[in-house]
């Protein structure tokens, strides 16, 4: 019996519009301005160049550790390395908050959430939020933007306890907290590798939603992680736990 689910954000709960490559370009910029106005000296073009290439280093290496490398953590890595002093930690966050403002206006809440979550609270599921990212302010912004904090306890991000899905640790600030069992659980995500891979390691049950999956990730994990059930959309997800609890559709 299913009593309680664990939903992913991004490209579960709200969609993305947009071209990644452009709005990273975009973000970095933003960024590089923030910092600027805030009066740090430094080599724009070499700084920026210097926190992809980190960034992208970083991306690479936590698809093998799993752990959470914060943006902050990078970027004050990066100055060090260009001999640049540490700004005040206030302008470190305005030049964040700068930076994912770009790509926070492109993220919008999927249209069925609410009436999905909705009915599944009234169904008796608890629900829980976790949510891989870089930066945890990020993850809370995008939660209120789209106005799904009040379905969810608890939320966990990656970037506040350091370690990402798939890793089994990082589900549990959710299943300590719930005096439910792990097989009485079921994972809702869109990510094959970090969701699926995850819920199955816990011994969760497990609901891949592919309305907004990445198809490099999906071609990525397509064959060695094989969902328990997959949704088109969203929106079937609420018969699709009614179906793992045995109820008729």
């Amino acid at each position: 019996m299913i009593k309680a689910a664990i939903f992913d954000l991004g490209s579960t709960l709200i969609a993305f519009q947009g071209e990644w490559p452009d709005i990273l370009e975009d973000s970095t910029r933003a960024l590089m301005d923030s910092l600027q106005a805030s009066g740090v000296a430094m080599a724009r073009e070499g700084l920026a160049a210097a926190f992809r290439q980190q960034n992208e280093r970083y991306q690479r290496q936590r698809q093998i550790d799993h752990l959470e490398r914060t943006t902050a953590f990078v970027l004050r890595q990066v100055l060090q390395a260009q001999g640049i002093a540490e700004p005040p930690a206030e302008v470190l966050l305005e030049a964040l908050r700068q930076m994912y403002a770009v790509s926070e206006a492109r993220w919008q809440r999927v249209p069925e959430a609410e009436e999905v979550l909705q009915t599944l609270r009234r169904q008796g599921l608890r629900l829980g939020l976790l949510s891989n990212a870089g930066d945890a302010e990020n993850v809370d912004r995008l939660i209120d933007q789209a106005e799904l904090r009040a379905y969810f306890d608890p939320i966990v991000v990656s970037a506040a306890i350091g370690i990402r899905k798939p890793d089994p640790r990082a589900f549990e600030p959710i299943l300590e907290t719930w005096p439910i069992h792990p097989s009485e659980v079921v994972m809702v995500g869109d990510t094959l590798g970090e969701d699926i891979l995850g819920a199955q390691r816990c011994g969760l049950h497990q609901i891949w939603v592919r309305a907004f999956a990445d198809a490099q990730a999906v071609a990525a994990f397509d064959g060695l992680v094989r969902p328990e059930v997959t949704a088109g959309r969203l929106a079937d997800v609420p018969d699709a736990i009614g179906r793992m609890n045995g109820l008729p559709h």
